[in-house]
């Protein structure tokens, strides 16, 4: 039963200015320069170049001076009628279907023909009818970015019949995935693994014993190896340790992503470009903000003297025209003004890990590097986490030894068995070097390096370990095996 009553609640929400300034912090340096070209295009009342005294506008000052020189006809109007709390504010009077935290930036990319682009430029080359050139571009399509036809022919035969008004066979769209897996890469229309690697080693033209031994253990014992199950596939062909060896490494020469070869497909990379620059000089750190993230910004003069004039007039008739020029400003004042906020930000809280760490910058060693949490940084500069967090996870600082993504410098604590904190950063480098080094015909489980790390000092649970080796992307023990 719906009930009608009166209730109290107290909520906060954030300013216009302060959803800006937010949405800017999280734009990486990269995308700054396209972000305030955007903005610029937007609003004629914003402009490239140095901000003068005089082109702050103070409709206060101007409307007093207006009334010292001219006296108000009857038909004239208050000029607070314009900027008074009932006007409709500037971030109004647009509209969109995002959310306010959506982010619409693009990062530069590099381009160039796409995996599948590559493939339809080799279908071309063949004697085909339109027909078959069809259902060949069908199954290119269906190919996924490794490569792989990932969905079964008798789909194939229907996504024709239903999008292309053409009725064909599982034999004949089988005819022409065969012709494209003889396409560059090697392995490509491959529908799993299998068949990737088997279509790579029968294309060799000196097929030798090696070969051949390869191509058995593929398509007889493909679960044995994915699972580095040697003994059994030694066993069941009669090889030795050394020609098991040779065999599984014809194999791992292989690509089981063939659609990956391509350098220039449209998966590209982001440029990375820093937002920091650190420099040691002498012992001396010196951090500057990337030229990138401190444009120079202004309002117009143009619309500033509009403002003016429109204030002077104090016509009926220039109030649409004065408060769009208005509005105009205050947009671009505030995106100014959000520019500086996110300078200051970024180098407050650049400045706080620097102070924080600086024993891990000067030395340019792991080891000394702090457990330092959100939190900690958080408190130093007097924001809330979540801004420390908006920074740490999209900037980039440029060091002597290397471009690092701020949010690497943080990691939890733990405590030594002498009882000194270190970070958990510390305690992967070693997990990362003792994998490395370990023996790889008996690579170490968990338990063992969770022992051996105790014997360093790092005590340990074997869960703690297993969770530190799945972040740094170290498979388990069986799978690290090697002959």
């Amino acid at each position: 039963m719906l009930k009608q009553g009166l209730h109290q609640r107290m909520l906060q929400k954030l300013s216009p200015q302060q959803i800006q300034l937010m949405k800017l912090l999280q734009v990486p340096t990269a995308s700054l320069e396209q972000r305030i070209k955007e903005e610029l295009e937007a609003n004629p009342a914003l402009e490239e170049g140095k901000e003068e005294e005089e082109d702050e506008y103070n409709l206060d000052d101007r409307n007093e001076k207006s009334e010292e020189t001219e006296e108000q006809p009857e038909d004239d109007f208050d000029i607070d009628d314009y900027i008074n709390d009932d006007d409709i504010p500037y971030y109004k009077t647009s509209a969109n279907n995002s959310s306010a935290d959506d982010e619409k930036y693009e990062a530069p990319l590099t381009s160039g023909k796409s995996f599948h682009e590559q493939l339809v430029a080799q279908l071309g080359i063949l004697e085909l009818d339109e027909r078959q050139h069809l259902i060949g571009l069908q199954l290119i399509g269906s190919l996924d970015d490794d490569g792989y036809l990932r969905r079964d022919v008798e789909s194939i035969v229907d996504d024709m019949a239903f999008s292309q008004n053409i009725t064909t066979t599982g034999e004949e769209v089988l005819g022409l995935l065969r012709t494209i897996q003889t396409f560059d890469p090697a392995g490509v229309g491959a529908r799993d693994l299998r068949e990737c690697l088997l279509l790579q080693l029968q294309r060799r033209e000196d097929e030798d014993r090696l070969t051949r031994y390869a191509i058995r253990i593929v398509d007889e014992y493909i679960s044995e190896f994915s699972k580095k199950h040697y003994s059994k596939i030694a066993g069941a062909l009669g090889l030795d340790d050394e020609t098991l060896k040779d065999a599984i490494h014809e194999i791992l020469k292989l690509n089981p992503r063939p659609g990956s070869t391509f350098a220039t497909d449209a998966r590209t990379s982001e440029a990375i470009i820093p937002d920091f620059i650190l420099n040691n000089n002498d012992g001396k750190l010196e951090l500057t903000l990337n030229a990138r993230n401190a444009p120079e910004l202004r309002l117009s003069r143009t619309y500033s003297d509009m403002l003016e004039g429109y204030a002077k007039e104090k016509k009926k008739s220039n109030r649409e025209a004065f408060q769009f020029v208005k509005q105009k400003l205050d947009a671009a004042k505030w995106f100014i003004d959000a520019i500086k906020q996110r300078q200051a930000t970024l180098l407050r809280t650049m400045q706080a890990i620097l102070e924080y760490q600086q024993e891990y910058f000067l030395e340019e060693d792991e080891k000394a590097l702090k457990p330092m949490i959100l939190k900690d940084i958080a408190e130093i500069v007097g924001m809330d986490i979540s801004t420390v967090s908006r920074v740490a996870n999209s900037k980039y600082v440029q060091t002597p030894f290397g471009t690092f993504l701020l949010k690497t410098f943080f990691s939890e604590s733990m405590t030594t068995e002498s009882g000194e904190e270190v970070s958990s950063r510390e305690v992967k480098k070693i997990l990362s070097e003792a994998v490395g080094s370990e023996d790889k015909r008996k690579p170490l489980p968990d338990d063992q390096l969770a022992q051996l790390l105790k014997e360093k000092g790092y005590n340990i649970a074997r869960r703690t370990v297993a969770k530190y080796r799945e972040q740094l992307h170290i498979p388990v023990a069986r799978l690290r095996k090697e002959l």
